[in-house]
């Protein structure tokens, strides 16, 4: 597994735990439909969230939530569209993302409810 692969999966572990110690319960991990994938999808107070997660280690390249293009938020209301009708929810729905800079001790988490609007 290469390095961006498995800082990629240690940022998805931490974005679950973090949701989940803030009251949300995970529904899917990796939810894909053809070429789309979301990270991770969630409810929370009868809200489907739909969470991208970009995971860095460090600021070098700039902050880790600027690395969703339009292109990754049209693949997410592809893959959003696909869940919710086959899970017939019949809620609201919100696109959030979930920013981390890995440090190993304690990674820095940046939550970004409603990103696209």
């Amino acid at each position: 597994m290469g390095h961006n692969t498995h800082m990629g999966r240690q940022g998805e572990a931490a974005a679950e735990a973090f949701l989940l110690q803030k009251g949300y319960l995970i529904l899917a991990r990796n939810f894909r439909f053809k070429r789309a994938e979301v990270d991770l999808i969630a409810t929370k107070e009868k809200v489907l969230v739909l969470v991208e997660v970009k995971t860095r280690s460090s600021q070098a390249f700039g902050f880790p939530e600027a690395a969703v293009s339009a292109r990754k938020e049209q693949m997410l209301h592809l893959a959003a569209e696909h869940y919710i009708e086959a899970m017939n929810w019949q809620h609201d729905v919100r696109f959030d993302v979930i920013s981390i800079i890995w440090h190993p001790d304690r990674p820095e988490i940046l939550h970004i409810e409603d990103a696209f609007h």
